[in-house]
């Protein structure tokens, strides 16, 4: 069933005026004409246009395409840009105007979308201005290589690859160059360059239904940029699969559409269609470079990867490919204040991949702690059995603080917990040092630091660089040593995370655990019995923060009244490790498990 379409706008008749009185509040180098509701033209601040004295560039086209093509004016791209409501071509008064506003004696270089509307509407402007005395050319864009070569005189749709076109001719009217020479680089460039589309949703109109025609697994190879149908709808595939599909089509020698062959150099542009993650977009991205390189032996010179010409709120992505050459690349790179083009993309690639530094002290290589390891002393035996419980105990627990995290936090601290404790027990069979104390925590840690993401994972990873700082300063590690390496580590923890006691975290149970470590062994009792003891103190610890509100971590946007009679998942895994880790140091020293 058709739903309506949820979006943040007012009036859904007022939403491209808006939209402009919006952006040139944001962008002080714009302007709009005073021409609202009919006239909707962004512009160049700083151009007058009997003044100007270099070679206008105006595009333009229905609206819906955003930032395309408002977002696009500025010095070294388009001196104007005329909006036509939502998917409709802006008409002749409205083009009109922004030919009168901008052009100068060096006259006026239109760029349009191959779309019938717009070929109309800009061509009737242009014949009445060039009655009017203004010199005016136009290139028209089509570069969707989805469909069949077009029968009759439709032409290939414009796409994404216009605003590539904008940036060339831009560059060259900035330069000065003249309007005949403006418009055959554009005509050149336009001719270079091949575009395809993928949607994983169909786009919705402002005030309108939200189209229910894709399916929730399908998607949709060549739709258009006004959601008019592509080549053929098929189930969803992985993104790998889909850049494949759609460089073959671009590159297809069947077609012929794009005139570039292995041993070129080319321009590659990943466009957003409307609500595509930025991540999904670089993953495109990351695809598509090393398979122009490797399978079509193409050198990729530029690479522009964000949102530049949408359909609304379509969920999807186009690739543009633009063959390049010395001039193409001068003009991409030229300089340009228009806001929607992408900084920092200029220059040549050097390789993306870059040597890891070498840490100062680093841990300890794996060659390095192979001949390290000794056959384990009693105490190597201890550390090792007490680490083994400790992780099994956290295994164990998984579902439990899974379960109990969802209703506090994100859901995850069991499955974070397990990943760290499965490493840890495949690590400690080959490179963990037992013998030394204060190497096995930092290895530990180095562990931690390799499979355990998130904040818990970081926490974790100081916990045990602040217990290796301490314990390394010892040559003999007593009971006592492990009370301060305790206290430093929560010391650590609390500076870098911010929390301290009654903050619903693991310093729960880790600081009455410190707390009553320090005091038994201080009032003579023997270790184990100090440990058992403070072991005990953990559990309490995080048994208390059922009762506690929350004032770190993701619980403190949690609702108080959630909180209650859930125990902080994180306090009690801590707890859960301190306390087996106790009971095995006692097994193995005592003989018996209480």
């Amino acid at each position: 069933m058709a739903l309506q379409g949820k979006k943040l706008i007012n009036n859904p008749d007022d939403v491209v005026t808006e939209f402009i009185e919006g952006l040139v509040e944001t962008y002080p180098g714009l302007q709009y004409l005073d021409g609202f509701p009919q006239i909707k033209v962004v512009l160049r601040a700083d151009v007058v246009g009997g003044a100007y004295d270099k070679v206008a560039v105006i595009s333009g086209g229905g609206s819906g395409h955003e930032p395309a093509h408002a977002g696009f004016v500025g010095p070294g791209m388009l001196t104007a840009a005329v909006s036509g409501d939502v998917f409709a071509s802006p008409p002749v008064d409205s083009i009109l105007a922004a030919i009168r506003a901008v052009t100068g004696t060096m006259g006026c270089l239109l760029i349009i979308k191959n779309y019938t509307g717009d070929r109309l509407n800009f061509g009737l402007a242009a014949e009445q201005a060039k009655s009017e005395g203004y010199k005016i050319e136009m290139v028209i864009v089509g570069d969707d290589c989805a469909l069949p070569p077009p029968r009759g005189i439709a032409g290939r749709r414009g796409l994404a690859g216009t605003i590539l076109v904008h940036k060339v001719a831009g560059a060259a009217a900035d330069a000065g160059l003249s309007l005949a020479d403006v418009a055959a680089e554009a005509k050149h460039a336009s001719e270079a360059v091949g575009t395809m589309g993928v949607a994983l949703s169909v786009c919705t109109l402002p005030g309108q239904v939200t189209s229910d025609r894709l399916g929730p697994t399908q998607i949709e190879l060549g739709l258009g940029i006004h959601g008019e149908p592509g080549a053929a709808v098929v189930e969803l595939q992985s993104v790998d699969v889909v850049v494949e599909h759609v460089l073959k089509q671009i590159l297809s020698q069947e077609t012929q559409y794009l005139p570039i062959t292995r041993g070129s150099n080319a321009v590659l542009l990943i466009n957003g269609l409307g609500a595509t993650p930025v991540m999904e977009l670089m993953i495109a991205a990351r695809k598509a470079v090393p398979e122009l390189q490797l399978e079509y032996g193409i050198a990729v010179d530029r690479v522009y990867t964000g949102t530049f010409m949408t359909a609304l709120d379509m969920a999807g992505i186009s690739i543009t490919i633009m063959r390049s050459d010395e001039s193409i690349l001068q003009r991409l790179d030229a300089p340009t204040k228009a806001p929607s083009w992408p900084v920092g993309s200029e220059g040549k690639r050097p390789p993306a991949k870059f040597p890891v530094p070498v840490p100062p002290s680093p841990s300890m290589k794996d060659d390095e702690i192979l001949s390290h390891r000794q056959e384990p002393t009693k105490q190597g035996c201890i550390l090792e059995a007490a680490i083994e419980a400790g992780a099994k105990e956290l295994i164990g627990l998984k579902d439990s603080l899974n379960d109990w995290d969802s209703k506090v936090g994100d859901g995850d601290c069991g499955t974070t917990m397990y990943r760290g404790a499965t490493a840890i027990l495949e690590d400690m069979k080959t490179r963990y040092p037992m013998n030394d104390a204060a190497g096995t925590i930092n290895e530990i840690g180095a562990t931690i630091r390799k499979v355990m993401g998130g904040t818990s994972g970081i926490l974790y990873d100081i916990l045990c660089k602040a217990a290796y700082t301490s314990l390394k300063q010892n040559k003999t590690i007593t009971a006592y040593e492990w009370a301060d390496a305790l206290e430093a580590s929560i010391a650590a923890v609390s500076k870098y995370g911010g929390a301290s006691a009654g903050y619903r975290t693991m310093l729960d149970a880790l600081i009455p655990a410190s707390t009553v470590l320090k005091q038994s062994l201080q009032a003579g009792d023997d270790p184990v019995t100090a440990f058992i003891a403070s072991s005990e103190a953990a559990s309490a610890g995080a048994e208390s923060t059922k009762q506690m509100q929350a004032k770190a971590g993701r619980s403190s946007y949690v609702a108080p009244d959630h909180l209650v009679s859930v125990p902080d998942p994180g306090a009690v895994a801590a707890a859960a490790w301190y306390r087996a880790a106790a009971l095995s140091v006692k097994k193995k020293l005592h003989g018996s498990e209480s």
